[in-house]
């Protein structure tokens, strides 16, 4: 078999079912590709048209006269063995099969017959019945919707819905992404080989899965176990339930296994288990920009009281150590604060607190051997809070957590710069402790 590394790699690439009809997912992933940036070749293959999207249209992929790495087929199943073909003969490395109407209806036959071309030929499979890929390093988006935004994270989903969300998010935040993989059907390409992948990759800092099953769980471990010398993984796997395992069952043929079974695997091989789509997003976001405290002694700083006592009840209960202050460090924050601050755990700076008076906070609580890590929550619309949380940062050796919630367009501004600047903002105290138990 072809090495992977050329599919996400490729120099050229062409689109089997480019269609003219901007709404026909053919036309969407060609012009993805095109707007993506992708510097290759970029060859549509349509019989009917002389071309698409601006590119003259091949009639086949016998017809392109130069190499293709990669073919995105996007026609219907009954067609896709006869590209198959052609894509052996062609000597292209790998093909992305989003087509559905395979293993996923009860049609094997048909899907085991393009496994058995890919295999004659050494074709890489993604697929089929799935989303495509995205590699941002490669500006190549062979999928939908179109991210470009370049970050740590490698989302690996067999649902493509949920890896979309996971890379639009990150896009939105600015965070970014490194790559995702629809999986699909995997009849070749599975989360092992891309876990091989993503892990040597100079471009990911921690591995995102979305999973419904795992086809070899001797292989899954191995490759996870020498992943996690260099990486975090964190996984969300569905089907917990007898009625969730059938119905993963019935959206990809996987089968779900016993719940128990994987979380000792998660537990054994120190993957984080996330229970939600947005657990999967936030627990990537810590590991993927923040290290791992000395200890779980943690002070919480806010300008909104109710919010400090949620995250103390969060920590609390996710076994965190919220200190009661020290005396030295008490007496130095009444007196360098108003007389309107209520000096304790959580150290509520109140609503009326602005960026400085966080600095001033900070910079106390910085030196205060007894913490591990800080929970910053900005309960309003501070301006200057990404300058106060970047100072403080350059100054501690302790963990940084930031919460920012009611805080309206000011909120907006500042998280963007805080993401900008390689710091994740949590729009919960919850979801800022719980990231920070991960990080644990």
């Amino acid at each position: 078999m072809k090495p992977l590394e050329s599919v996400f790699n490729a120099r050229s690439v062409a689109v089997v079912g480019a269609s003219t009809n901007p709404e026909k997912t053919g036309h969407i992933i060609l012009k993805n590709i095109i707007d993506g940036g992708f510097a290759g070749s970029i060859y549509p293959v349509n019989p009917n048209a002389g071309e698409v999207l601006g590119l003259p249209a091949h009639a086949s992929l016998g017809g392109i006269e130069g190499p293709v790495d990669v073919a995105v087929i996007v026609v219907p199943s009954k067609f896709v063995p006869d590209v198959m073909e052609e894509a052996g003969k062609k000597g292209v490395g790998g093909v992305v099969v989003i087509s559905g109407g395979f293993g996923e209806t009860g049609n094997d036959q048909l899907e085991r017959r393009i496994v058995d071309i890919a295999r004659q030929h050494g074709i890489r499979i993604i697929g089929p019945n799935c989303q495509g890929f995205n590699y941002t390093p490669n500006r190549l988006c062979a999928s939908w919707p179109l991210v470009t935004k370049s970050g740590p994270i490698a989302v690996i989903s067999q649902s493509g819905t949920v890896g979309a969300a996971i890379e639009t998010w990150a896009q939105d935040a600015e965070i970014g992404i490194s790559g995702f993989v629809a999986l699909g059907n995997k009849v070749d390409v599975n989360e092992t080989d891309l876990i091989d992948l993503f892990k040597e990759d100079p471009n990911t800092r921690v591995i995102s899965l979305y999973i419904e099953g795992v086809t070899d769980g001797r292989h899954f471990m191995e490759s996870v176990r020498s992943a996690r010398k260099k990486k975090p993984i964190v996984v969300l796997k569905p089907g917990t339930t007898p009625k969730g395992a059938q119905a993963v069952h019935s959206h990809t043929r996987s089968i779900a296994g016993r719940d128990e079974i994987f979380e000792a695997v998660c537990r054994q091989l120190r993957i984080v288990r996330a229970r939600t789509i947005t657990e999967l997003f936030d627990f990537s976001l810590a590991l993927g920009f923040l290290g791992k405290p000395k200890g779980n002694r943690l002070l919480i700083v806010t300008s909104s009281g109710g919010s400090g006592i949620i995250a103390t009840d969060a920590a609390a209960e996710g076994g965190m150590d919220v200190i009661d202050l020290s005396a030295r460090l008490a007496a130095e924050l009444k007196e360098a604060l108003p007389p309107q601050c209520v000096v304790a755990n959580p150290l509520d700076l109140t609503g009326d607190a602005t960026a400085e008076r966080y600095r001033v906070a900070g910079q106390l609580v910085a030196r205060e051997q007894s913490i591990d890590s800080i929970l910053l929550i900005f309960g309003d619309p501070i301006p200057g809070a990404c300058e106060v949380v970047t100072e403080l940062k350059g100054k501690t050796d302790k963990q940084i957590i930031v919460a920012y919630l009611g805080g309206g367009r000011v909120e907006e501004q500042e998280k963007l710069k805080l993401h900008r600047s390689g710091m994740p903002v949590f729009p919960t105290p919850e979801r800022a402790v719980a990231a920070l138990k991960v990080l644990l």
